[in-house]
């Protein structure tokens, strides 16, 4: 992939609002989207 190529559709299980919940991609298409990964604290990721 490049700069600026659109994402694959996904779907990951997310921590948000105080719960779990499942995120969809294709939920937000149309509007700007930041994707954040941090694996655990102290998992040798």
């Amino acid at each position: 992939m490049k700069v600026q190529d659109k994402a694959p559709l996904f779907a990951a299980n997310a921590y948000q609002n105080g719960s779990f919940t499942t995120v969809n991609l294709a939920d937000y298409k149309g509007k700007w989207v930041v994707l954040f990964f941090y694996p655990g604290d102290f998992t040798f990721v």
